[in-house]
This record gives C-alpha cells, structure tokens and sequence, in this order.
C-alpha cells in the first residue's frame, strides 16, 4: 500500500488523467478532491461507488482509496493537515476537524444540497484560475478559496451526521460517534468500559449519556453502524464472506452470519442476492 506525506500545510492543485497512478494509496492528511469532468468509480476503504462531474470527496488520514477512470477526467486536489484546520480561526464551527473525520462515513459526493453544489462550483472556477496564474496575493487568495469550500463541506458533513444525534447535546458526544466508526473494525476497542476509559466516563454513565444524546443505546447504535457496513461491502464489492468477518473482527462465517440475521432476518448470501436483483 503506498503512504504519502504532505510536505506543506496546504498543497492544491489542478491534475488531469486517464487512469490513477497509484491505488490503495494511504494518506498521513487530508484530501479534498473536486470533480471538474469525467466519470467513474471512487473506491475508500474498500467501497465502491459511482463519480461525476461536480462531486466531492473528502479523504481523511487513514483511508485508503483509489478512483477507476471510465476515461480521462479531470481534478482539483487539495492537500491538508490537522494543524491546518486546527490553527484557522473558524468563527463558528467548533471542533472542525471532527466533523471532517466523518467525511469518509458518507455514502457518495459531499455535497447533498443543490445550492452548495452550484456555490462550490463557482469556488471551483476562482480557484483553478487563482493557481493557474501568478498574481499578488495568490496564496491569500488560495487560503480564503479552500476555507470557503471547507465550511460548505462540514456543512453538508453535519447534515450527514446520524439524524437521532442530539444537536443541543455538546461535542463530546460527535467525538464518541466519531470513535466507534473510526474503530468499528476493532470490537475490542468498542467494548464500553474501553469507550468509557477513552472519555473519562464510567461505564453506566457512559450509556445513559448516550441514549439521552442519540435516543437509543450504545450497543444498539454499534451493531447498527456494523450492519450499515456489512450492506455496503456486500452491495458494492464481490468480498467473500470469511474476509468480511475477519475484515470486522469476527470469528468465523457462522459468527458474521448469526449475527447478521439476527438484525435482517435473512443471511449474508440472501442479502446480496436481492441486491444484485434489484440493480
């Protein structure tokens, strides 16, 4: 798997391609990727799903991705860190760097609402034109061009975020949701008293603290993530069902396969048929 490194605090650039030169790439940061023209298939994580012009994707630290070109298409690619995000004086969105790390838990483009499409686009065109030529100021220029396009995206991320979650509840319960799905490959790191420690919380605290902030329990919403999963990989790729349960730590086929009919009512093996039917 090839890991990059980001050599400055914001690296954007404009790139076009005819197939991508380097896949299961593995990033140390962020990237924002644009798409100004083409088609395909965006893959994060070992999820498929359908590109067009106009969408965008953000990939965090961690993932890894690629992009299957049905021809030549192009980008605009911008490169950040943590520290990046962290040290902008954001006016009101606390803790942005939270909501950005639940980008690659969104199914598909960021940009849901048809009117920060069309603003993105405009954003889009001023900074392809910003890069492309050299004039005073250009990186003051590039800097307030990416933050706009940043704040639209963590808008659209906060719209994304799971529909029960409290908005009046403060952040620490986003950064426990953003934990489990961070970690929903690792069950020993998702048992509640690892959760609990994590936080500074105790263990019975921990749980009414969530079902007041999401309406429903800890466990509960876990198990539901995991199926959420397990949907997606058995939809969207052709994973044998003895790598998904290793893929989520179970122990076996009979385990992942109890499992999930115990919350669908039909196996691993009926599901993805009836998807395929349906497609």
């Amino acid at each position: 798997m090839a890991r990059e490194n980001i050599h400055q605090a914001l690296e954007v650039y404009y790139e076009k391609v005819d197939h991508c030169p380097l896949r299961e790439r593995q990033f140390n940061f962020f990237e924002l990727v644009y798409v100004i023209s083409g088609s395909g298939y965006y893959q994060v994580n070992g999820n498929s799903t359908a590109f067009a012009a106009g969408n965008l994707f953000l990939i965090t630290p961690k993932d890894y991705h690629g992009f299957d070109l049905d021809s030549s298409c192009e980008f605009i690619v911008i490169h950040f860190g943590e520290s990046y995000i962290r040290e902008y004086q954001w006016k009101s969105i606390d803790h942005i760097e939270c909501l950005l790390y639940h980008a690659s838990h969104v199914s598909g483009s960021l940009l849901t609402n048809p009117n920060d499409q069309h603003l993105v686009n405009l954003l889009i065109d001023n900074l392809r034109q910003t890069i492309d030529n050299d004039s005073l100021y250009k990186e003051d220029l590039i800097t307030h061009l990416v933050n706009a396009i940043l704040v639209i995206a963590a808008r659209n991320i906060a719209l994304s975020k799971p529909q029960q979650l409290s908005t009046a509840g403060d952040i620490r319960i986003l950064k426990i949701v953003v934990y489990i799905q961070a970690n929903i490959f690792h069950p020993p790191l998702l048992k509640i008293a690892v959760i609990a420690a994590k936080f500074g919380l105790s263990p019975t605290y921990l749980g009414s603290y969530f079902q007041k902030q999401c309406n429903e329990s800890l466990q509960h919403y876990i198990s539901s993530y995991r199926i959420r999963l397990i949907e997606h990989r058995l939809q969207f790729s052709d994973i044998r069902v003895h790598e998904l349960a290793s893929e989520f730590g179970f122990i076996d086929e009979s385990h992942i396969n109890k499992f999930f009919k115990r919350h669908k009512g039909m196996s691993l093996k009926a599901f993805r048929v009836q998807k395929n039917m349906q497609q």
